[in-house]
């Protein structure tokens, strides 16, 4: 297996860090996996990963927990809460028994979840002191939500990414899963796209939808394409590993730990990245220079 002489565009980005707790693991991973299920920073709402799981003693209130990121990615603090609260409202505070807590490490910054998450009480939401911390409690049905009231904000890195050429399906799922496993061990990054099958570039045909397929790495299309093909004749599926990272250095040891973890895995011809040119990106992250 070779790896080419490439680089990936990352990009600034705000995020949050919460712990999600719950009263048992069936509800914990239910809203863990629906408040980050849909990566949708290329539209303007926000995306998000777990970043590991916690046992009852690293809690605060004594429960199993999830730590979860959710990143924004422009520095649009307003529009931020708003996309956050749609995540809380709608994955984790309709659970049963769920709660939610601040987690961020030296934050730049507070959002108050009052106003968007808060008032979801109608007005007859209160504050308490519990678990050492001034938590919101929201009065519901299956009584009842609580949320920190201030929750920081960091700036960080998004869009790191790695391609995996395959020459096999098989390759595609063992090796994604090995680099999922790997990244997952690095405190601090997600994968908010898991194995993604669908690399995008910014110019589009169709500017209504957005980034749409980067072309010349689909293998559908190397027989069409012809020459333009970027597709090597060995290679069948092109996934790719999209990470975000709390700093530049946290987000290159998780691309350094899921390349490692792809490289023996049979079926797996090659790594490269993908990027725009170095147009886009604010940083340029060299895959060789992760090794040296």
């Amino acid at each position: 297996m070779n790896m080419e002489n490439t680089y990936c565009e990352a990009f600034d980005g705000i995020c949050c860090r919460v712990i999600v707790t719950a009263d048992n693991n069936e509800i914990l991973q239910r809203a863990a996996y629906d408040a980050t299920a849909t990566p949708g920073t290329v539209i303007g709402r926000v995306e998000g990963g777990i970043e590991s799981w916690l046992s009852a003693d690293e809690t605060p209130d004594g429960r199993k927990g999830a730590v979860l990121q959710i990143w924004y990615p422009k520095e649009d603090i307003k529009k931020f809460e708003v996309e956050l609260s749609y995540r809380i409202r709608q994955d984790i505070l309709v659970k049963p028994f769920t709660a939610l807590f601040d987690a961020s490490k030296n934050p730049a910054g507070k959002m108050d979840m009052m106003r968007d998450v808060g008032h979801c009480g109608d007005g007859y939401e209160w504050e308490e002191e519990n678990y050492g911390r001034n938590m919101i409690v929201v009065p519901i049905a299956i009584p009842d939500f609580q949320i920190e009231r201030d929750v920081g904000y960091m700036r960080g890195i998004m869009g790191a990414n790695f391609w995996y050429m395959c020459s096999t399906k098989e390759a595609v799922m063992e090796a994604g899963r090995e680099a999922l496993n790997a990244i997952g061990e690095v405190e601090g990054a997600i994968t908010p796209f898991d194995i993604c099958s669908a690399a995008s570039k910014p110019e589009t045909n169709y500017p209504w939808i957005g980034p749409t397929t980067n072309h010349p790495y689909c293998p559908s299309l190397k027989k069409t394409l012809e020459e333009e093909s970027m597709v090597p004749n060995n290679v069948k599926y092109i996934p790719e590993i999209v990470i975000n990272g709390l700093n530049i250095d946290i987000t290159k040891k998780a691309m350094k730990a899921g390349i490692e973890a792809v490289m023996d895995i049979d079926g797996v011809v090659s790594v490269s990245s993908g990027n725009y040119g170095g147009q886009l990106g604010d940083h340029k992250i060299y895959l060789n220079e992760l090794f040296e």
